[in-house]
């Protein structure tokens, strides 16, 4: 096994939540099964492990918490989790009452192979309803000793401290507690600014009907705002009931996505794990440029301290990946939320088109049909635009363009779904003009002899787009254009004269994957009509070719795209993480690698049919991720250098040099090439 394999090599880091029985105001008990889940975690491969507050005392024991013995008690049981600890390498959370400066404070004490690192005492002591926190304990917002004597050892102590791992250095953990995440400014966020990329939190927090939606809130948004993982554990089983009840709730989020819940009320609690991947919290963090502003306009009186650790975490072996990689990042796996994607994504599209049509004034448009995906999201997008502005979908002026390799197939599809919608459809023969083309410059086609090289290709391209852009200009219209993220980002688009250009496209932004599940998706509702469905069906099992190269037979393309540019649900795992997050193209491998690699696992998004669901061995994921490098950073740039306006669809963003992705045309890919051969190769 290779580092490759190893989480940590790619800035993940494993982190885990517990919410163990408890004994009411019984440390020995506490201590004990603190100790065995901190096992289990460690065993699972967690670095960081969190525990709910005041664990070791249990939370609800209300005047307990001023009786010495209960408070030596809870000393021992520390005493006792820094000496079992040693051998364990995760950093541990646990909550305990202490006392310090002839005060008692609620606090979180970070624990490491039987040191205490440091302790952080609450801020906001609830004192309303059923809380009375004041009567027992000192706010951390007062004058906290800056050290805690505990147990024999001694630790920084207060609401300052950060902890920074040095073998990890993305790795920055802040603390706060419970009521501290009910506060309009949580004590966490100063932490995020100061640096600290994994907030924890310790709570305790009673369930009553409704809590726990308003505590995913909360964690939700917070994680969210401060670009940080937050962890958050509530105390569960064998707290006391005598005026409340407990639900042991356990989160992970990160960046405002839920990693990870534990099932609530369960009575043999286990650790919940997710691995945190902290190169995407930093890489957010870098280009949100609010984040850093805020930073610099909210600095503390004094710097935050930071205590330093070593994890030694293991870097060869493989853990596995504890964390969801959908396949498809574009398109949601999850039906509810692909319809209202779905939804969305229409409305945009056809958002942009009408307010290009009212702000020009213009009422009509032109389009190439050709059978093929992209023509036909961007005729059902303008039916829908015609219908909100109320102009007739005779407005629509759909032209199928035949030339020299046009299937039967794509050609009745194409007419088969001009009819179905209703627009005014026309045919033009391209081969005519096409081989006048090639004549004038000499081509040897001409001379009949079978050269389809790439200017065979791209005259028919080009003759197209000058026949569009004529008709256009004919009958006081615009050209939609039908090109799509996924053709840009490989530069698989015939420059300027082709299907490049146009006045207006509103497939700019949507990737191949994502266009599918559109079509699929009017198909499956019948948005328009019972006519449309058969046809748009038959056109999504229709085999994916420029048409530019005559097959063997009338409905056999000669060319398939995907045996040149490669799988585009394959080139839009890479496009969108190389893209939105910046990632090298290794960790892009490794996440493939977990995504695509079995076939069986995960989720996949509805009605994906049978033989779509497909696996890709590490070899043909690295063959295809060379492909992309070289096409994307090396010789495409230029063509997204001059593309139409279009309107951005999904936070996966779009390649307009106006817009999400600015880059120089003339630009190496060595960097991102040499990166390649950190992934291990079979062949």
């Amino acid at each position: 096994m290779t580092a490759f394999h190893n989480i940590h090599t790619h800035g993940f880091v494993r982190a885990a939540v517990c919410a163990p029985r408890v004994r009411v105001a019984d440390p020995a008990f506490n201590a004990g099964e603190t100790l065995a889940m901190a096992r289990q975690a460690a065993e699972a491969g967690a670095s960081v492990v969190l525990f709910p507050e005041l664990g070791l005392s249990a939370y609800a024991i209300d005047d307990l918490l001023q009786q010495s013995a209960l408070l030596d008690a809870v000393e021992q049981a520390v005493a006792r989790i820094l000496a079992e600890s040693r051998d364990l390498a995760p950093v541990l959370f646990v909550g305990a009452p202490v006392r310090a400066g002839g005060r008692l404070y609620n606090a979180a004490l970070a624990i490491h192979r039987g040191r205490l690192l440091a302790a952080f005492p609450k801020t906001y002591l609830p004192n309303y309803r059923e809380f009375y926190e004041k009567r027992h304990f000192a706010t951390g917002a007062g004058a906290v000793p800056p050290v805690l004597r505990l147990a024999g050892q001694e630790a920084p102590f207060g609401t300052d401290i950060l902890l920074r791992a040095e073998d990890l250095p993305d790795l920055v953990i802040g603390v706060e507690i419970c009521e501290d995440a009910w506060s309009p400014v949580p004590p966490s966020t100063a932490a995020a600014l100061a640096g600290a990329t994994v907030l924890l939190n310790l709570s305790a927090s009673n369930v009553t009907v409704g809590k726990s939606a308003f505590r995913h809130a909360l964690c939700q948004v917070h994680s969210a705002r401060c670009i940080a993982a937050y962890l958050y554990s509530a105390a569960g089983t064998g707290e006391s009931s005598t005026d409340l009840a407990w639900d042991g709730q356990a989160m992970i989020y990160e960046n405002g996505v839920l990693l990870a819940e534990a099932p609530r009320f369960a009575r043999d609690a286990a650790p919940i794990l997710a691995d945190l991947d902290l190169e995407r919290i930093q890489q957010e963090r870098l280009r949100t440029q609010t984040f850093g502003d805020t930073a610099d306009l909210n600095r503390p009186p004094r710097p935050f301290r930071e205590v330093a650790f070593t994890l030694a975490p293991e870097r060869e072996a493989d853990l596995g990946l504890v964390r969801a990689v959908p396949r498809f990042p574009f398109v949601p796996d999850e039906d509810s939320r692909l319809a209202e994607l779905c939804y969305e994504a229409y409305n945009i599209q056809s958002y942009g088109l009408r307010q290009r049509l009212e702000a020009t004034g213009i009422k009509k448009i032109v389009i190439g049909v050709s059978g093929g995906l992209d023509s036909t999201q961007a005729l059902l997008v303008a039916a829908h635009a015609f219908d909100a502005l109320g102009l007739p979908r005779t407005n629509i002026l759909a032209f199928t363009l035949p030339a020299f390799a046009t299937t039967d197939r794509t050609k009745s599809n194409a007419w088969a779904l001009m009819r179905a919608l209703g627009v005014t459809a026309a045919e033009t023969e391209m081969t005519p003009a096409c081989l006048q083309m090639l004549r004038d410059i000499g081509h040897p086609f001409a001379d009949g002899q079978p050269v389809h090289d790439v200017t065979f290709e791209n005259v028919q391209a080009g003759a197209r787009t000058s026949l569009l852009f004529r008709l256009a200009n004919h009958h006081d219209a615009i050209v939609l254009g039908t090109g799509d993220l996924s053709e840009l980002a490989l530069g698989w688009a015939t420059y300027g004269v082709g299907d490049h250009m146009s006045h207006y496209n509103v497939n700019a932004s949507v990737p191949k994957t994502l266009i599918q599940h559109l079509i699929r998706w009017v198909a499956q509702e019948g948005i328009f009509g019972a006519a449309a469905k058969p046809v748009l069906l038959d056109i999504l099992a229709t085999e994916i070719s420029p048409e530019l190269v005559p097959g063997v037979g009338g409905d056999q393309p000669a060319q398939k795209t995907e045996d040149f540019v490669g799988p585009y649900a394959l080139q839009d795992f890479h496009l969108y993480h190389i893209t939105r997050f910046g990632f090298r193209p290794s960790k892009v491998a490794f996440l493939a690698w977990h995504a695509w690699r079995d076939a069986a696992a995960g989720a996949w998004p509805p009605h994906t049919p049978p033989d779509k669901r497909v696996a890709y061995d590490l070899d043909t994921i690295a063959r295809w991720l060379r492909v992309f490098v070289r096409r994307f950073f090396a010789t495409s740039q230029f063509k997204r250098s001059a593309v139409p306006n279009g309107p951005k669809v999904s936070s996966g963003g779009s390649l307009s040099p106006r817009g999400d992705w600015r880059a120089p045309s003339d630009a190496s890919a060595e960097a991102w090439l040499a990166d390649l051969a950190r992934i291990p190769r079979l062949n």
